[in-house]
């Protein structure tokens, strides 16, 4: 095993075990407090949306949600939800409107791209955007594609070394990936990178209560003050020294660490959560799993499979919150200023008007109106490609390794996720011949 490899073992065993040990002393009364209706927008059946908030989104695509104490607004509709991302005049993303609900305090900020408007915005995300591009990204292609196949090596010596064979894909595969290539990305050196999985599903997952979520940022954001300390001092090659270097004396130590935090929770338990959830669907239905692998060009087939893969699954179910700055009109709706609104991405990208069967996975379906998988508008997701390119290199190196890769449990007992903005399945047993 590489030494990559074992690192990623370790922090995956981290990750797991506090993951196992969440359910202990969580305080649930804010969420018992709220209706059911409340709710509506983390729901799942499986792997797609509740029936329940496809009716509401054709009948009612701008909604008002029933938390007391304050006007909510839930929009489900994809026209709707495009003209609320794309707008950040009439609305704020900024956390100051968070300090004070829920336990949050100002010292949470996770800082970063999602949490702050324009002028910060623009010049922070100016800073990062050469970084993102195709261009610069395709050094990584190499890293990636390494990653994958290590990977896909622990998770066959993982097999070997199981009694009955049965190895969890989310623990050996699906997590270490992305956690990799994210350390590839920011530059963390090899000796801390067992930290990085301890600081994501915490955060994204409700059932803690917004109290815990805050909590799991600020250790988060504690640990990564450190890593920025470090690249400060001695600038590496990732992405934060090329920030130091070439806009060290433009940027502050908090914001770098918000930047490090909004790389490493939006493409961690994102990514990680698309690659289990993907090979999931293939396995369920093996014309999709047998498609990719028998392709003699996987990657013309892994595009647009992986394009539809992000829209059917959208599995960040809700943007940030948006907090109208003036009185405005979406769908019909008065919305006042003062209000909050949440975008169901999950509800808008199922919307029939972007065509027909939506609800179904179609890899072959003739292009719509772009997904909302990755958000939309300023605050759309600046690392979908590096997203994009994991997956598309995921999936075809899988299939053609493990051809006779199979789920080892039924699938009424797959621990899917509850109540988490990431959706996701914390356990993905399989067994790979």
């Amino acid at each position: 095993m590489s030494v990559r490899s074992a690192i990623a073992t370790w922090l995956t065993r981290l990750y797991f075990s506090r993951l196992r040990r969440r359910g202990e002393g969580l305080d649930l009364s804010v969420l018992s407090k709220l209706p059911e209706a409340a709710l509506l927008p983390l729901r799942r059946d499986g792997l797609d949306p509740v029936p329940e908030i496809g009716v509401l989104r054709d009948r009612e695509p701008v909604s008002k949600l029933p938390i007391p104490g304050m006007t909510v607004w839930l929009v489900s509709g994809y026209d709707e939800a495009k003209e609320v991302l794309g707008d950040a005049k009439a609305y704020s993303n900024d956390f100051r409107h968070l300090v004070g609900v829920g336990g949050a305090g100002a010292d949470q900020n996770p800082g970063g791209l999602g949490f702050c408007d324009p002028p910060d915005h623009t010049r922070l995300r100016r800073l990062l955007t050469p970084e993102f591009t195709m261009r610069r990204l395709s050094r990584l292609t190499p890293r990636i594609h390494a990653i994958v196949e290590e990977q896909l090596a622990h998770l066959e010596k993982a097999a070997q070394e199981s009694p009955d064979g049965t190895v969890d894909f989310v623990e050996h595969f699906a997590m270490p990936v992305p956690a990799l290539v994210i350390c590839e990305l920011l530059g963390v050196p090899y000796e801390e990178r067992e930290a990085f999985q301890q600081f994501s599903v915490a955060r994204f997952d409700v059932l803690g209560g917004a109290g815990a979520s805050f909590g799991a940022v600020s250790q988060s954001l504690d640990y990564l003050r450190g890593v920025v300390a470090e690249q400060r001092r001695d600038p590496g090659e990732g992405l934060l020294g090329m920030l130091v270097r070439e806009h060290g004396d433009n940027i502050t130590d908090e914001e770098l660490t918000g930047l490090a935090d909004g790389v490493l929770t939006g493409g961690l338990e994102t990514t990680a959560s698309m690659i289990a959830l993907g090979t999931l669907i293939m396995l369920q239905d093996r014309a999709h799993f047998d498609a990719l692998r028998d392709a003699d060009d996987p990657a013309t087939v892994a595009a647009p499979f992986v394009d539809e893969l992000l829209r059917h699954l959208t599995v960040v179910q809700t943007a940030f919150p948006r907090f109208a700055r003036e009185d405005v009109t979406v769908g019909g709706v008065r919305i006042c200023a003062g209000d909050v609104v949440i975008v169901s991405l999950s509800a808008a990208d199922r919307d029939p008007r972007l065509g027909d069967d939506m609800d179904a996975f179609l890899p072959a379906r003739p292009p719509t109106a772009s997904h909302l998988a990755f958000g939309y508008g300023i605050h759309r997701c600046i690392g979908a490609e590096l997203g994009k390119m994991e997956l598309r290199a995921a999936f075809p190196q899988l299939v053609r390794r493990f051809p006779e890769l199979t789920i080892a449990v039924p699938a009424s007992e797959l621990a899917f996720r509850k109540l988490s903005i990431v959706y996701g399945v914390d356990s993905l047993p399989v067994k790979l011949s």
